[in-house]
């Protein structure tokens, strides 16, 4: 799989730069160097296009390994392409042992977990309220955690569609901010403490898109 990654890595690259024009944004200097050598990271990002977790892979100085929804593996050729890109499926409804102990191995290898917990991608371009998977496993993993806010994927489109890319190549802007760690926690984690540290995660990410991106965590905080 690893070869399969390094080799199908160029390809990609060139696709993408026929479908838009990137710019990645870094808050200093020596966050590159940290994205290269930090221990256990996970990256959270908000979700506008099926070509996110391609831009993602591409802007991060680093190997990274999605999770990705169930549905999309039951298709033989695209789970083929997913896995040999380092993705694995994970059921969006519920945190399930199997998908935890991958992500446990993933971080394990040095790789980067990327992860979109919205679950889903927002054709309004918008934050939507994200699962509680990402704060529950950074928690567990002691992973520092990197936002990334994402514009521009949106105007992206599949198929015939994608045609017009190639004539008018929409920007696209990866916005990559601070890496942190959420805080230790005393005693049995509960749900209402994932959902707050699931919030504080997300409005990290808001923080690094346009305030027409933020959706639901644009709102002030009660």
């Amino acid at each position: 799989m690893r070869l399969f990654y390094y080799t199908a890595r160029p390809l990609v690259r060139i696709i993408l730069s026929m479908l838009c024009r990137r710019e990645v944004k870094l808050p200093q200097e020596n966050t590159l160097h940290f994205l290269e050598n930090s221990p256990p990271l996970i990256i959270i990002s908000n979700h506008l296009s099926w070509v996110d977790p391609v831009l993602l892979g591409l802007s991060i100085h680093r190997r990274v390994a999605f999770m990705a929804k169930e549905r999309l593996f039951h298709s033989p050729l695209l789970g083929l392409l997913l896995r040999g890109f380092g993705s694995f499926p994970v059921c969006r409804e519920r945190i399930n042992r199997k998908a935890l102990r991958k992500a446990g191995e993933v971080l394990g290898e040095g790789l980067a977990l990327g992860m979109f917990p919205e679950g889903r991608r927002n054709p309004y371009a918008q934050l939507q309220p994200a699962y509680l998977g990402a704060a529950f496993i950074a928690l567990h993993s002691d992973a520092f955690i990197l936002p990334v806010g994402i514009t521009g994927t949106e105007k992206i489109k599949s198929g015939v569609k994608s045609m017009n890319a190639l004539l008018h190549r929409p920007k696209v802007t990866v916005n990559i901010g601070e890496p942190f760690k959420l805080p230790p926690v005393n005693g049995k984690l509960t749900r209402a403490q994932l959902a707050l540290f699931t919030d504080f995660i997300m409005r990290r990410v808001a923080e690094l898109l346009p305030e027409s991106y933020r959706g639901v965590y644009g709102k002030d905080e009660d």
